[in-house]
């Protein structure tokens, strides 16, 4: 900047010099400057700027009256240095005609960026700075592009704890180019420098380590915190001293502030001094109220739920008066009720010692109801599956509960991204009216399906589908809508094939329609299935071993009003015939055919707020199955499984409880059990269960074959191998009861909805049974470990689990080898029930 003042000073001298002959001295001696009409503006040394752009900078126009010597020149030259693309400007009079004076503009271009490089960083952090700073070819390299890139890499280096990092920015000639130069950007990073103690004074209610665990981002390195970078950033200081404070103000210390803080630097690295006054600590005590017509001041008082003689906290007052996660509040018991322009202001009628009184003025306004909705962003979705779901209806009285529930309803569906559904109540007080508008943001629904698994009999087993879950069977008519499948009306078309070449086929087609009929949300679905399992050495041949199993499953469900309607209550009917041939893993059923006729009825309760990354709510489902209940209504009804007949009793439960930020603990429990309605008559092979590993079984996962339920557990081997939990005493048949437990830690890594990312940990524990008297829901097989998973919206779920059995197996037959206690276990498709 100096060296610019110096030109722009030698410039004017200079142009006193230059201009009329005799001018200088005619100054000198007293005269006045002389008036001039501009007769035209030329520019000369330009070879890349438009001249005609440069003479518009100078604020000169044709015609113009100007004074020689006099300021408009000076102007002049001060407007063309302030866009900082010029290295030097002079003026010179190119001629005088009469009273028109013509001006020349010699310039000199400051040099153009042709390209830049660093010296002293590794290649990855190259990658990132180039990302960073704004360094463009062909940029006109300026003192102002020098010093902003300069101050970048610093900031870049020193957010990463390089306190001492120094940055030289040198320009070199580019001969290949003329007027380009390339910048060489030097950096010394020197050493990183890490806090390694935070202490604080004056404070006597909290210790220390109360106070250093308010901060989140400003953290000591110690030796054992190994996790912890410990790096000093002043932003994320700034917040978390903010952070403190707000701490002691909702512990009632009302008063509390940071006097100061002190940034030492030591051999060590950095140390954080911090004095904090804290003040006294005060009490809530007459918590008065005025303007309240609707609801007496018991009402109120009991919804607020604050005592007298309670520490004094402006967030738990907000919390109750606002917004209170854990039950209602105020403005709820209100906003509920359609008073949307009401309005509440807690005001400190009275301080006395440390005692504070609270005076809560009302205006409870008039009801409003809701006028338009709209919604925008459903690019792909069409408006009548997003309007459907609602509970917010044009004419009907505004409630907050039913705006949020509409914001989770969108969100289950699983077509939008639910970090991005935004609700922006629009109110008009004129007319007492409300508009909504709604905004989602699509995300990719539908799904390639791949999932694999190993086993002992049918080897690998490979599944390649196609769900598209956003289906419109009402589009599919028109040739355009196939884009590639027709799509946007919420129903949900399933294809799936699952191989391993002659051995073991499966495939299955389903349809979901949600809302039957379009005026209530009445589900309708059906199913086909077909799949073959051959065993034996000769798998062409006459005398082959198999099992196929036809099926075709028709569903109807509805939404229950009580006792809330997060209730849903599902029917389905289902007919599977088996076909078997000396088939051996099916204990009294290897030749034959079998006939089997069930009847199922789920009742669930579902109020999760998000499927992909859950953060409250619960998941609970009770089902019956049941076939005719043939040996009653004819005691000659043979045992020989041909009508097959059972009922079979499955329960699920599954609670999200938010503990802190983003962490979340996922509690569940399972059971189920199976029984004949004869109770002279054996439980036959099918609809069995089997616990184990991540749930596969031996026949890929699954219930084709016999309607085996394959329930996971974690650290212990898949059924059909060696280790495998010995469920009934070893026969292959499965188990008739089983039960297991679940404690879940979830952390997301990434709420990014193309691909979302949580880690967790967990320890469940759980067991199958042969019979009931064997039935022992204490004898347990336990583990514990740790995992992740990624939900690609293309591709799905995919799980990586690393668990530690702590029970040991008797192996079937493993000829004397000892059991691994850990295992991996990786899963593509299906969540781990």
């Amino acid at each position: 900047m100096r060296n610019l003042v110096v030109k722009w000073v030698l410039g004017l001298v200079l142009l006193g010099m230059w201009l009329v002959p005799g001018a200088a001295r005619a100054q000198q001696a007293g005269d006045e400057p002389k008036k001039y009409e501009l007769g035209g503006i030329t520019v000369s040394g330009a070879r890349y700027l438009d001249p005609n752009t440069l003479i518009g900078l100078t604020g000169l126009r044709v015609g113009d009256a100007i004074s020689v010597p006099g300021e408009e020149i000076g102007k002049s030259i001060r407007k063309l240095w302030a866009q900082g693309i010029l290295g030097d400007v002079s003026v010179t009079i190119a001629r005088i005609e009469g009273n028109k004076i013509f001006l020349d503009y010699n310039l000199k271009e400051r040099p153009r960026l042709s390209k830049f490089t660093f010296t002293g960083i590794r290649s990855g952090q190259k990658e990132d700075l180039t990302k960073k700073i704004t360094l463009i070819r062909g940029k006109v390299v300026t003192d102002a592009l020098l010093n902003n890139t300069r101050t970048q890499v610093r900031k870049f280096f020193v957010n990463k704890g390089y306190l001492d990092a120094k940055v030289n920015v040198v320009q070199v000639a580019d001969s290949s180019l003329s007027n380009s130069v390339a910048l060489r950007i030097d950096v010394e990073k020197g050493s990183k420098v890490r806090i390694h103690d935070i202490a604080f004074e004056g404070n006597k209610a909290f210790k220390d380590s109360k106070l250093r665990s308010k901060f989140k981002k400003t953290k000591e390195r110690k030796p054992y915190k190994f996790l912890t970078a410990g790096k000093f950033q002043r932003s994320e200081y700034e917040e978390d001293k903010k952070k403190l404070v707000e701490f002691y103000n909702a512990e009632g210390y009302r008063d509390a502030t940071i006097v100061s803080d002190t940034l030492i630097r030591d051999e060590k690295g950095l140390a954080l001094r911090i004095k904090v006054d804290e003040g006294p600590k005060y009490y809530f005590r007459h918590i008065t109220w005025s303007g309240n017509y609707l609801y007496d001041d018991k009402t109120l008082a009991n919804v607020l739920g604050i005592k007298p003689g309670s520490p004094y906290s402006k967030e738990i007052l907000d919390k109750r008066l606002n917004y209170n996660p854990t039950g209602q509040d105020i403005s709820s018991l209100y906003l509920n009720d359609g008073y949307l322009f009401f309005t509440i202001d807690p005001v400190e009628s009275k301080v006395e010692g440390d005692s504070i009184d609270i005076e809560m003025r009302l205006s409870e306004g008039v009801q409003a109801h809701i006028k338009d909705i709209n919604i925008a962003g459903n690019t792909k979705t069409s408006d009548h599956v997003l309007r459907r779901t609602l509970r917010t209806l044009p004419g009907d009285k505004f409630n907050r509960e039913l705006l949020i529930r509409s914001q989770r309803e969108i969100a289950t569906l699983g077509y939008f991204d639910p970090e991005k559904i935004g609700i922006n109540p629009v109110p008009n007080q004129a007319d007492g009216t409300v508009d909504i508008n709604y905004t989602v943001v699509e995300k990719p629904s539908d799904q390639v399906t791949l999932s694999g698994g190993w086993g002992g009999y049918a080897g690998f087993i490979g599944t390649v589908g196609l769900v598209f879950n956003n289906f419109s069977l009402r589009k599919a008519g028109t040739l355009r809508n196939w884009t590639p499948v027709p799509a946007g009306d919420g129903q949900r078309l399933s294809l799936n094939v699952q191989a391993n070449g002659v051995q073991y086929q499966a495939y299955s087609l389903s349809f979901t329609e949600p809302w039957l009929g379009g005026r209530r949300p009445n589900s309708f679905s059906f199913s086909l299935n077909h799949s073959v399992q051959r065993t034996g050495a000769a798998l062409d041949a006459a005398s082959d071993q198999f099992i196929k199993v036809n099926s075709a499953t028709v569903g109807l469900g509805r939404q229950l009003r009580v006792p809330d309607d997060y209730f849903t209550l599902s029917n389905s009917l289902s007919y599977s015939q088996y076909q078997t041939q000396n088939y051996p893993v099916i204990p009294g059923a290897s030749t034959g055919t079998f006939n089997n006729i069930t009847l199922n009825t789920t009742l669930a309760r579902n109020s999760i707020d998000n499927p992909t990354y859950t953060r409250r709510g619960s998941s609970l489902s009770l089902s019956l199955s049941l076939t005719p209940p043939y040996s009653l209504l004819n005691p000659d009804h043979p045992s020989n499984n041909q009508w097959i007949e059972f009922h079979k009793w499955m329960f699920d439960a599954s609670w999200f409880t938010p503990i802190v930020g983003k962490l979340v603990l996922n509690t569940r429990a399972h059971f189920g059990f199976l029984g004949t309605y004869n109770s002279n008559k054996e439980i036959g092979p099918f609809e069995r269960f089997k616990m184990g590993g991540a749930g596969l079984g031996y026949n890929g996962g699954g219930n084709y074959l016999v309607g085996t339920d394959y329930v996971g557990l974690r650290g212990y081997d898949d059924p059909g191998t060696a280790y495998a939990i010995p469920t009934a005493q070893g026969q292959q048949a499965g188990g008739i009861a089983f039960n297991k437990y679940v404690l879940e830690m979830r952390y997301p890594v990434s709420l990014n909805p193309a691909a979302t990312v949580y880690v967790l940990a967990f320890a469940e524990a759980g067991n199958a049974f042969d019979s009931y008297q064997n039935y022992n829901p204490y004898k347990l097989y336990r583990s514990a470990g740790v995992g992740a998973r990624v939900f690609m919206s293309a591709f799905g779920l995919l799980g990586f689990d690393y668990g530690h059995g702590f029970d040991s197996v008797v192996p079937l037959n493993a000829g004397g080898a000892k059991q691994d206690p850990n295992h991996f276990h990786f899963i593509i498709g299906q969540q781990i029930r």
